[in-house]
């Protein structure tokens, strides 16, 4: 048991990696498609949110099938389509057929999300202690991964075409080659449990609302992550006047701070629990924000973003386990709720803080995220275990996890339990 729940761990770690890697591998071409095709920069910005359309409805999609289905299945499926996907934007010559490209491709990247991360969530409980954040920052390790792919073909003279085939290949062989250390899952939720108090539909209202005041949270805090990501160099370059290799530090800090906390986010949930990494997670995020946004020095609004992404890292990764460990038959459907709100946070950020710089200078949009880092601060109570079986997230029932059950074979057990997400 212990060696396939290490083979499992491996493997959605590399999921994560393979998904953070095609992203990339696509964001490093995005120059060079956009003057092949010939679209302006609003036009390429429109197409952009179709990758995000695409996305969400993956991510609604994939959440319910993997609950139906297994996870085993849907991973690496969605790793194979995503991967496929990649190419279709090199193949692009004409403006609708970007669009096309993207919005597949976004599809494919939603349904690998979400899917992935309904597994990680098994794996957590398998494990009986926090794993997720790790697992979120091998995201990270992927783009990385991608950056220095994309520098060393483009210094190689490849075509957009080659290198996104070349990235979609592989991507097809990694996914099929890790699926089989996926843990097995039993297809489809436990119908007959009842729907009496005891059973899921007198389960359903109560859950259905937390999940709901989670997906609301997560769409907070990716709101400040996409606030980052779009503005943080734009920040030191125009407000405090930073060269263009000085500002792109801004970003740069708040990446590396965000990737070294989701290292040592796991420790620290299992250690205070999930709602004490969000609640004080928040907390240094608001501080380090309003840093940021008030300094007239550059050093120190370098720290607040540094201290800002050191705030937010751990935060996400426990709004998505929390969700998949609200109800073990509806794992996927209710990620797909966290993530998919919290997606479109991530996507409206940005472009709320352009619409509030005609009003206002842009350092003082930044108090939205650190009114959002506020709010996220004052729930964090809704984090508090309800029975969980994870460490540190509260009491652990007397029966094993149920993915360990599973591993041992006793797959009519697991499901008389419920357990088959």
């Amino acid at each position: 048991m212990e060696r396939s729940l290490r083979a499992a761990r491996l493997a959605t770690f590399t999921y994560f990696i393979l998904n953070g890697t095609l992203l990339g591998m696509w964001i490093v071409q995005i120059p060079p498609t956009e003057h092949r095709v010939g679209v302006s920069h609003a036009v390429l910005g429109g197409f952009l949110l179709l990758l995000g359309a695409g996305a969400f409805v993956g991510m609604q999609l994939a959440g319910p099938v993997a609950d139906r289905l297994g996870t085993r299945i849907v991973v690496p499926a969605s790793g194979v389509l995503c991967s496929a996907a990649l190419v279709l934007p090199g193949l692009a010559s004409k403006p609708w057929m970007l669009a096309g490209a993207l919005i597949v491709l976004g599809f494919g990247n939603g349904c690998l999300d979400v899917s992935m991360n309904a597994h990680a969530v098994q794996v957590e409980k398998a494990y009986g202690r926090p794993v997720m954040s790790a697992f979120h920052a091998t995201f990270s390790v992927g783009g990385v991964l991608a950056a220095l792919a994309g520098a060393a073909v483009a210094s190689a003279g490849w075509t957009p075409v080659a290198t996104l085939g070349t990235a979609a290949a592989l991507g097809v062989v990694v996914s099929v080659c890790a699926a089989p250390g996926l843990l097995p899952t039993a297809a489809g939720p436990a119908a007959d449990a009842g729907t009496g108090p005891d059973g899921p539909a007198g389960r359903a209202a109560p859950a259905r609302t937390r999940i709901w005041i989670l997906a609301v949270l997560a769409l907070m805090v990716m709101l400040c992550e996409g606030v980052a990501n779009d503005w943080s160099v734009l920040h030191l370059r125009t407000v405090l006047g930073a060269s263009d290799s000085t500002a792109a530090f801004a970003y740069g800090a708040f990446a590396a701070t965000m990737t070294i906390g989701r290292l040592l986010a796991d420790r620290l949930s299992a250690r205070f629990g999930p709602a004490a990494i969000l609640r004080y997670g928040a907390s240094v995020a608001a501080v380090g924000m309003t840093a940021a946004a008030l300094s007239p020095w550059i050093p120190l609004a370098l720290a607040g973003w540094a201290l800002f992404g050191a705030g937010l890292s751990g935060c996400v990764p426990q709004l998505f386990s929390a969700a998949g460990h609200a109800d073990a038959d509806a794992a996927g459907a209710n990620v797909s709720k966290v993530a998919g709100l919290g997606y479109l946070g991530m996507l409206a950020g940005p472009a709320v803080i352009g619409w509030l710089t005609r009003l206002v200078p842009l350092n003082l949009t930044f108090f939205l995220p650190v009114a959002c880092c506020a709010v996220a601060a004052v729930t964090a109570g809704v984090l508090r275990p309800r029975g969980s079986a994870v460490a540190g997230r509260g009491p652990v029932p007397e029966e094993e996890p149920p993915a360990a059950s599973s591993l041992r074979g006793e797959r009519g057990a697991a499901e008389g339990r419920g357990a088959g997400h």
